[in-house]
C-alpha cells in the first residue's frame, strides 16, 4: 500500500479526518454525532478508497454479518494490510466481528485481522440487549474508566483463536466472552459505546485521541 503524505507531528491542533464506514443497513446519526463532539472531522461513505485514505476508520455496528461481508470487497488484503499496518480503527459490535475470518450468523468472510470465529450466543434469552459489566485491562481505549458498565445489543459474540488480542470480557448466558479486542491500532468492542452514556463516549473520546496521536506522530513517506 503507498502511504499517503501526513501531518509531519508539528500541528497540535490537527483534526481527525474519520471515515464511518456505510454498509447500506442503518441509521449512523448518533455514531457521527458522537464522533463529531469527541473533535473528529466524520465522512460517512461506503467507498473503500476514501475510507483507507482518511486518518482512522470507523466499522458501526448496524446490520447483518452477511450483509457487511458482501459490501468488502473481493480483496480483503488491502483492508487487511492497512489495519496490520496501524491505521486506527474502532469496530463496533458488528464492526468488530468483521475482523474476524468467519460468521455462524450467514456466509462470507471478514476481513482476517484476527484468527478466530464469530459465534451464536448460548443463553435463554437471546439478543443480549441492555447494560452489562465489562471487564477491562490496562489500554488507552479505557484510560479513565473504572467500572464500566455498557450498553449491548447481540446475537453473536468473537471467540478469538487465542486470548492475546482480548482487551476486555463481559458474562452473559453460558459463559464469558470477548467484549473487546486489539490488533495493532485496531480495537473492536462488542458493546455499543455511543449508546453508553458518559462511559461510552469517553471511549470514543479516548479513540479519537490515540488516532489523533498516531496520525500527527506519522511522517510522510512512513506507515504509521
Amino acid at each position: 500500500m503507498t502511504e499517503r503524505p501526513r501531518n509531519d507531528g508539528g500541528d497540535a491542533d490537527l483534526t481527525l479526518r474519520v471515515a464511518l464506514f456505510d454498509y447500506g443497513a442503518g441509521n449512523l446519526h448518533s455514531l457521527a454525532k458522537a464522533l463529531d463532539a469527541a473533535g473528529a472531522s466524520v465522512t460517512v461513505t461506503s467507498d473503500w478508497s476514501e475510507a483507507l485514505a482518511a486518518d482512522a476508520l470507523v466499522l458501526p455496528g448496524v446490520g447483518a454479518f452477511g450483509q457487511a461481508a458482501a459490501a468488502l470487497p473481493d480483496d480483503r488484503g488491502p483492508i487487511r494490510t492497512a489495519l496490520e499496518e496501524g491505521l486506527p480503527c474502532l469496530g463496533i459490535c458488528l464492526g468488530m466481528q468483521l475482523f474476524f475470518d468467519r460468521s455462524d450468523e450467514s456466509d462470507g468472510h471478514g476481513i482476517g485481522l484476527v484468527a478466530g470465529e464469530v459465534l451464536h450466543v448460548e443463553a435463554d434469552v437471546v439478543p443480549h440487549m441492555g447494560w452489562n459489566d465489562v471487564e477491562t485491562e490496562d489500554d488507552p481505549l479505557f484510560d479513565g474508566i473504572d467500572g464500566l458498565v455498557a450498553y449491548y445489543a447481540n446475537s453473536y459474540v468473537c471467540a478469538p483463536d487465542d486470548d492475546g488480542p482480548i482487551i476486555a470480557r463481559s458474562t452473559y448466558g453460558a459463559g464469558t466472552f470477548a467484549a473487546g479486542v486489539r490488533r495493532t491500532n485496531a480495537w473492536g468492542v462488542q458493546f455499543h459505546p455511543e449508546k453508553s452514556s458518559h462511559q461510552g463516549r469517553r471511549i470514543i473520546g479516548n479513540f479519537v485521541r490515540e488516532a489523533t496521536r498516531i496520525a500527527t506522530s506519522a511522517r510522510p513517506g512512513t506507515r504509521r
